[in-house]
Order: C-alpha cells, then sequence, then structure tokens
C-alpha cells in the first residue's frame, strides 16, 4: 500500500471518525452515569458539574469533518499538482500550480485507484497527469497523442497518427523566461490534434527520438510538448488506464523558485 496523501487523509478520517464514535456510543454515557462533581451554583445550591469532554474527543470532533471534506474532494473531483520540470513547456512551465479534475475520467476508489464506474475516455490532445508505469508513486503529465488501436510513429521530430502526419506550423523562435531561459532558441511551432491545437518545443540539433507501435487496448500513448526534452511513451511505452489520475484544466499559481510569481499566469487554461 502507498504511504502517501490519500492515504494518510484515509487514516485521518477513520481515526478520528473511531474516535467521535466511541465517545458517542459508549464514553458520553459513561461520563454521565458516573457520579458527578459537586459545585455551588450562585444561589449557594448544590449542583452537578458535569465531566469535561476529553480534548482528544474534541479535536476528533472538530477534524473529522475537514479531514472528510478534504479526502472526498482530492479524491473524486479536484487535485493540485506543481510542475517540476519543464518537459511540457511552452504549456505548462516549471512552477506552474495545476488543478486536475479527476471525476473526468472515472469515479475511483482513494488509496487503491479501484475504478468504481466509467465517466469519459481521454480524447487526443487532452493534458493528463498519471501514475508513471515504472514508478506509481510518481505522477507524471504529459499529452494524449494516441488513444487504443491507433498506430504511433514518431520519425525526424514529426508524429505521425494511424499512418497521417499531425500538422505542424512554425510559430517562431521561443524565448525562455525564469527556469526555462534555457529553451531560448528553441523552435516554437504549433500542432493540431483533432480539434486541440497546441504549441510545442523542438530544438535544432537534438536527435530525434524515433519509435512506431501500435497502441494497446485500454492504454494511451503520451508525449510532452517539449519535444526534444520529455521522457515518455518514446522512452518508457504506453499509459494503462489504470494510472490515470485525471485531466489538467487550469493554472492557479506559478511560483518559479529563485524567480518569483508569475501572476500573468493565474487563471491561465490548459488546452
Amino acid at each position: 500500500m502507498r504511504f502517501d496523501f490519500p492515504t494518510i487523509m484515509v487514516l485521518l478520517v477513520l481515526v478520528s471518525g473511531l474516535i467521535w464514535a466511541l465517545d458517542a456510543l459508549v464514553l458520553a454515557r459513561r461520563r454521565r452515569s458516573s457520579v458527578p462533581d459537586v459545585g455551588e451554583d450562585g444561589s449557594g445550591e448544590e449542583v452537578a458539574e458535569p465531566k469535561p469532554v476529553p480534548k482528544l474527543v474534541e479535536y476528533a470532533r472538530s477534524f473529522f469533518p475537514v479531514f472528510l471534506i478534504v479526502l472526498l474532494l482530492r479524491s473524486f473531483l479536484v487535485e493540485p499538482f506543481r510542475i517540476p520540470s519543464g518537459s511540457m513547456m511552452p504549456t505548462l512551465l516549471v512552477g506552474d500550480f495545476i488543478l486536475v479534475n479527476k471525476f473526468v475520467y472515472g469515479i475511483r476508489l482513494p488509496v487503491s485507484d479501484q475504478k468504481v464506474f466509467d465517466v469519459s475516455k481521454p480524447q487526443r490532445g487532452d493534458v493528463v497527469v498519471f501514475r508513471y508505469p515504472l514508478d506509481p508513486s510518481t505522477p507524471f503529465i504529459k499529452r494524449v497523442v494516441g488513444l487504443p488501436g491507433d498506430r504511433i510513429a514518431y520519425y525526424n521530430k514529426v508524429l505521425y497518427i494511424n499512418g497521417q502526419q499531425a500538422d505542424q506550423r512554425l510559430i517562431g523562435r521561443y524565448i525562455g523566461h525564469g527556469s526555462g531561459a534555457e529553451m531560448t532558441g528553441a523552435s516554437l511551432k504549433q500542432e493540431t490534434l483533432g480539434s486541440i491545437t497546441h504549441p510545442i518545443l523542438v530544438q535544432n540539433g537534438y536527435p530525434s527520438a524515433d519509435t512506431k507501435l501500435v497502441v494497446p487496448e485500454g492504454h494511451y500513448f503520451v508525449l510532452g510538448d517539449n519535444r526534444d526534452n520529455s521522457r515518455d511513451s518514446r522512452y518508457w511505452g504506453t499509459v494503462p488506464d489504470e494510472l490515470l489520475i485525471g485531466k489538467a484544466f487550469s493554472i492557479w499559481m506559478n511560483w518559479d523558485l529563485g524567480h518569483g510569481i508569475d501572476w500573468t499566469r493565474v487563471g491561465t487554461s490548459i488546452d
């Protein structure tokens, strides 16, 4: 079992819920039935003072709803992630904090990742977060370019899908900023995948990571938009459906360590 954030949240919900339930069903009754402490009210009459609720129980009552809400939101609706590398430049930059829709590809149980029911399937061009097939504890983010059954080829830095060349148009020379400054001078191109048009980066002089395969059923072929600086399906194969986490849809903050906050990226949608 992975000992990650969802696992910790599940444990916190269980522990706080059990403490609250134990108090409500057993401990509270014992406090009421025990011999009460005796004191005096303002008129001099002796009155019974109830025994105080233990601090641990108070904390459990207070935090159980909070833990439960956080668990439900992150497990079934939206989860935040931070982009640590430039493999998805220029779409996503180092330091982007993104939101991922976890509902769109189906409801999965926390910790086990067992799918309860489907909602939809990834489409060509979707930017998806998934668990790295070679190390499922590590989340990756790439763009889906190949669907189950597709014949995918990548030659001379050009993508082919079912024998058709993906449309690429040169935009110009890319100017990088912050941690992405090293990409200055790369060719900025516009690629179209079905109804999705998105930017990619290609570096002249870098070798092409050529590959050719048929995407297995239940799997997806993914590429980074920074084509010459991305370890993706060209290197380690396709992504099985069970490793999908969700679809990235928005940037809510950018904080590139050492370069400050880029307020212009706040609220940017991810296409």
